[in-house]
């Protein structure tokens, strides 16, 4: 565990959200040194501590009640159980927020303004106060008080409509991308607007309102697709492991399964050709460019496919390697954490929660110089910072008990 001050160790976060996007959000902002407190529901808690299977597992290999799930998302972090349902816990949490930098909530639009604490309510209590909404939709529009979930998310943005095969090939149709990537785009984006609503503070001495939208970021992250279509008219499609404006830009076939071959520029091909022994399609007047070999990847693709099959993956590796193609396996999540980058950068990580289960993580990517990220606490137990957070309020003892009597926390 990390003891020395990370780069927002000056900071208060009070968690209102579940699942993982808001999360997401607050687990960067606690991975750099915030003091994050994540509110959950007595008995209950966020709704991924019964996402499962898969569970964690003990020391003996033996599955725990405690989903895995939950630990993606919600390290560094304090836990509390308060039911702000009841005048009590919205009372415990309008006094969190009157100290708090930053709140980051998800619930429906307006959800919280019945317990009094939307932003209106909380700006007056804190008008320092950021106060970051993640929703489905936004807060305004014809659709502002749906639901949304990242898979709903991603078939309305389009996403899935270029996600897949194309539908004239075996196991063609739309995909979902095999990560809640609109939840984990959306929890970062939201960290970014954080931040800079902290730098404007700065200057201004106010907080503000910051409404994050899955269908927002869901539409922005389809890039250069979504360029396609908005400056050429071109509605993209599915075409598998291809790139739509790169080739040779996918997968191929090898003696024992199969690669990836990611050639982004002319110089690439070319020094890909003569290592295959094929230096001659660098001059074949259909390749000699990218847009080109675009055009015609119809008939170089099976060609090279014949080529790549003669050697295995790993013999393509090391040939490629030494040439800047950019060449690699597919690997599995589990060959991926094998590998000698992945250990070689700790991007496995492992904390030992109070209970003496042992939680393991991926590392922040984050590299700061002189702060680097903090590993303070592994994901809690529900509630296990209840007495803790209530005591630094100001609370006593027997304040505290009588809170756990009456249900509030």
């Amino acid at each position: 565990m990390t003891t020395s001050p990370g780069a927002l160790s000056h900071l208060k976060v009070l968690d209102l959200s579940r699942v993982l996007a808001g999360p997401w959000c607050t687990q960067i902002l606690a991975d750099l040194g915030a003091d994050v407190v994540k509110v959950e529901k007595p008995g209950e808690g966020d709704d991924t501590r019964k996402w499962g299977p898969p569970f964690v597992k003990d020391a003996a290999g033996n599955n725990t009640e405690h989903a895995s799930y939950y630990t993606a998302a919600n390290r560094n972090k304090r836990s509390v159980t308060i039911d702000m349902a009841k005048p009590e816990g919205q009372a415990l949490i309008r006094q969190m927020a009157a100290q708090a930098d930053v709140l980051v909530e998800n619930f429906k639009v307006g959800g919280l303004k019945k317990y009094g604490l939307d932003y209106a309510s909380l700006q007056a209590v804190n008008p320092r106060l950021i106060y970051c909404s993640v929703t489905g939709f936004g807060q305004t529009g014809p659709h502002a008080e749906r639901a949304g979930y990242d898979l709903m998310i991603q078939a309305t943005s389009g996403m899935m409509s270029i996600t897949g095969r194309p539908d004239d090939v075996p196991g063609g149709g739309p995909q979902r991308v095999g990560v809640a990537l609109t939840d984990i785009f959306t929890g970062v984006y939201s960290a970014t607007a954080i931040l800079a609503a902290i730098e404007t503070r700065h200057r201004t001495g106010a907080g503000q309102h910051i409404d994050m939208a899955l269908l927002d970021v869901g539409m922005a992250i389809l890039a250069n697709q979504a360029a396609s279509y908005l400056n050429a008219g071109i509605v993209p499609q599915r075409q598998g492991n291809s790139h739509p404006s790169l080739a040779p830009y996918q997968d191929f076939p090898t003696a024992d399964g199969s690669m990836l071959l990611a050639i982004g520029n002319d110089g690439q091909f070319a020094r890909f050709c003569a290592a295959a022994g094929r230096p001659e399609w660098a001059q074949d007047p259909r390749y000699a460019t990218n847009t080109l070999r675009v055009t015609h990847r119809e008939v170089l693709i099976p060609a090279m496919a014949e080529v790549t099959r003669t050697r295995s993956t790993a013999e393509w590796i090391a040939l490629l390697e030494d040439k800047a193609v950019p060449c690699g396996p597919i690997n599995d999540i589990g060959q991926a954490f094998a590998d000698e980058q992945v250990q070689a950068r700790g991007l496995a990580i492992a904390q030992q929660r109070e209970d003496g289960l042992a939680i393991r993580s991926v590392a922040s990517p984050i590299r700061l110089g002189d702060y680097p990220v903090q590993l303070r606490h592994a994901p809690p137990t529900l509630g296990q910072h209840t007495d803790e957070v209530l005591a630094e309020l100001g609370l006593d003892a027997a304040h505290i008990a009588a809170l756990k009597q009456g249900g509030v926390v």
